[in-house]
């Protein structure tokens, strides 16, 4: 399986954390007076939307996540999930508040 090196985290690198896809949100790199640098990097989780903090040291590495990305269009919410579908198939999808998260605030119905 791939992997990232510290060296090449960035804010949108999709990732695995605790066994489930992720993506960087922040990435700070830290260079303390003494000692060896180390990334501090906020990650959200893409099942959960949970964001959580890790800290890594120069050197380390993190496997890389297999996530496709789909050009979709919204169609409507219903309250509790958002429904999108697929221009090309037409296959329709539904994801939760927290897989939205704050791109609801520019999703508009079609």
């Amino acid at each position: 399986m791939a992997s990232y090196a510290t060296n090449q985290f960035k804010s949108g690198l999709k990732i695995i954390i605790d066994g489930d896809p992720g993506v960087i949100v922040e990435n700070d790199i830290v260079k303390p007076g003494k000692g060896q640098a180390f990334n501090r990097i906020k990650i959200r989780n893409l099942k959960t939307g949970r964001v959580v903090e890790r800290t890594y040291k120069s050197g380390e590495s993190v496997e890389a996540a297999d996530v496709v990305e789909l050009d979709m269009q919204y169609l409507y919410s219903d309250g509790e999930m958002w429904h999108f579908m697929e221009p090309d198939s037409f296959d329709q999808y539904a994801a939760s508040e927290s897989a939205v998260a704050d791109a609801k605030l520019w999703l508009t119905e079609e």
